[in-house]
Formats: structure tokens, C-alpha cells, sequence
């Protein structure tokens, strides 16, 4: 009990420090040892016109968080004999530029040159629109490369839009399908799922921007552009059951877990620090295994220790407030305590 006494007083301390307005949107913030919660808050506002204080299980988008569900997906289906990793692009869309050279290793890790979408400045055409995954691929497929396949890291958002459908390709389910039944339903993350902004979602918190005047309900983007690179939604404790079920190889064998956490390397021998859908970093030395998040109104960080199974996670629903550093620096404030 002291250690999580003496830890939630710090991290109170650190919250209170970095998130001053209190009537404003806000976050939750959680960390569990061994798969038991020790620290739990919410801070701030859920919806700002109806005046509803934020709640710990409240619902927010998770941004790029989504590319661990993707990766999961894909070594699911390579232990169907469904995939390899080794495949090129080209076996499942024979007409990709230079798909023969592009494996689907290369765009797990962010080596496969393709030009991030995000980057396109004719982006905004298609912002609002509804998009097939086949024409998002189609909308970024003939772009020039950035870089040879391999040859280095570039974040990626093309690479696990190419990802995801790849696994509506294979498995003959859409990626929403695929996720919420294999996934979520099979961890038992029963408040998880694939974002909209017309369903009625409860316990929904909404997403702002931060101007100069104050705050804007965040802008309106179609989910199926971020699709599988981005487009997922979850709660602090849907997270918590997530970690859970991939440190007890719920959805994963050992050997395809493995897999996830492997530092690669380039073609020239160079490690990079990322494995499939995690950035493989350290805190104070410790190794953690990390991803954030943002897409408009939203931001979210996850830091794992498998060292001392610590897990923490920052959910907030203003791209004005970031828990990346936050949710490091209370990692970093769990390592100390323990």
C-alpha cells in the first residue's frame, strides 16, 4: 500500500504541475504494477458545453496507439499461415510501385520509403470523405519514395493503412470486423472499438482544439483516412486488459510476441528502435516499450517496463495537452518508487 500511497502523491503533484486548468478538457492518467491498478485519476472536463467533469472510464480516440492493434492483427493472421512478414507488398496488391521490393516487414517498422499520406499536401481533398481502404492506398500509391526499401526509419502512417488492408485482403472481414472480434471481444475489452462521430458512444469524451480565444470542438476528419494507422478508440482500463492479454500471450503465441518487441535493423546493419507497432526506448536506462498518439482533439501515450511489469497511460482529449513527457516522467516516478 505505501509504495502506491507514496507514488500517487508524486504523480498528483507532477498532474496538478502540468495541468492547470481544471475547467478546460483534460486526461486520465493510470499506472499498473503487475497488472493491478495503483493509480487512477481524471483530470478536467469530458464536454465543455454540457459542463461534464472527466470520468476514469471515459471513452477517447487513441491516434497511433491503434498501430499495436494492427501489428497484433497481422502476426495473427502469419500464425494462420494466412501472411508472412517476409511477403512482398506485391502478393497481395500485384499493381503497388515497386511492391516486389517492399515486404511487409518493412511496413511494420517504418523502413519502406513510401510517402506518409499525412505529408500530402492534397490531403485536405479527402479529409472528409468516405474512403475505401482500396482508395486510400490508390490515393498515396503512385507517390514518389522517400528512400529505398530498408534503407532507413521514417514514421509511416501509409505503411499501416497498407497494413490494414492487407488483413481485409486476407482474413475477407473489414478491419473493423477483424479488430472487434479477434481483438477486443477475444481480451474482453468490451468499451473498445472502431471510432465514429455519428454512433452514440457512452461515456464518449469530446475532443478539442485550443485557440488563442479558447477552446473549439476539435475539427471533423473521416475515421476511414487514419483507418488502421489511427482510427481506434478505448478506455484506460480496455488498455490495462490489452497489456494484460499480450504479456500472457492471449491473443499471440510467445515466438509472435517476440516478434513485436525485436529491435530490427536496416539493410546496413543499423539497429532502429522500433519494433512492430511499439518504439523500443528506456526509461533512465530501463527498457520500455512505448507509443503515443494524436489525431485531432485527442492525444494518448502508453510507456510499458516489461522489467517490472509497470504500465502507464495518458488518454487526454485536447491536442493542447500531451502526455507523452508526462506519462514518461511518471514511469520514470514508478521506477524510483518501486
Amino acid at each position: 500500500m505505501l509504495y502506491g500511497q507514496k507514488l500517487s502523491h508524486s504523480i498528483d503533484s507532477l498532474l496538478y504541475q502540468r495541468i492547470t486548468d481544471t475547467t478546460g478538457p483534460g486526461a486520465v492518467f493510470m499506472v499498473a504494477k503487475k497488472g493491478k491498478l495503483v493509480y487512477h485519476k481524471a483530470l478536467g472536463k469530458a464536454n465543455l458545453e454540457l459542463d461534464v467533469t472527466m470520468q476514469t472510464d471515459n471513452v477517447f480516440q487513441i491516434g497511433s496507439m491503434t498501430k499495436q492493434f494492427t501489428a497484433v492483427a497481422i502476426l495473427m493472421l502469419e500464425e494462420q499461415g494466412k501472411l508472412q512478414v517476409t511477403d512482398p507488398l506485391s502478393r497481395y496488391i500485384p499493381d503497388y510501385p515497386a511492391g516486389d521490393k517492399i515486404t511487409i516487414h518493412h511496413l511494420l517498422t517504418h523502413t519502406s520509403g513510401i510517402k506518409d499520406f499525412t505529408a500530402m499536401k492534397s490531403l485536405s481533398t479527402i479529409a472528409q470523405k468516405e474512403m475505401s481502404p482500396e482508395a486510400m492506398v490508390n490515393f498515396f500509391k503512385n507517390e514518389p519514395v522517400d528512400f529505398a526499401p530498408g534503407e532507413k526509419f521514417a514514421y509511416n502512417n501509409s505503411g499501416y493503412v497498407l497494413l490494414g488492408y492487407i488483413i481485409e485482403l486476407v482474413s475477407g472481414d473489414s478491419y473493423e470486423k477483424f479488430i472487434q472480434q479477434k481483438i477486443f471481444s477475444t481480451a474482453g475489452m468490451k468499451n473498445s472499438g472502431y471510432a465514429s462521430d455519428r454512433k452514440v458512444i457512452r461515456n464518449r469524451a469530446y475532443g478539442y482544439h485550443k485557440k488563442e480565444y479558447g477552446y473549439v470542438n476539435k475539427t471533423v476528419i473521416s475515421f476511414s483516412v487514419p483507418f488502421a494507422s489511427g482510427s481506434l478508440m478505448s478506455t484506460a482500463g480496455d488498455m490495462l486488459i490489452w497489456q494484460t492479454a499480450l504479456n500472457k500471450n492471449v491473443l499471440l503465441n510467445a515466438n509472435s510476441t517476440k516478434k513485436l518487441f525485436t529491435n530490427y535493423t536496416l539493410a546496413n546493419g543499423k539497429n532502429i528502435s522500433y519494433g512492430y507497432g511499439w518504439h523500443l526506448r528506456d526509461i533512465n536506462g530501463t527498457p520500455s516499450r512505448e507509443h503515443g498518439g494524436s489525431v485531432f482533439g485527442f492525444k494518448s501515450m502508453g510507456v510499458y517496463i516489461p522489467e517490472k511489469d509497470i504500465y502507464v497511460l495518458g488518454l487526454s482529449n485536447c491536442d493542447c495537452i500531451s502526455p507523452t513527457e508526462i506519462a514518461r516522467e511518471i514511469a520514470g516516478l514508478a521506477l524510483k518508487a518501486d
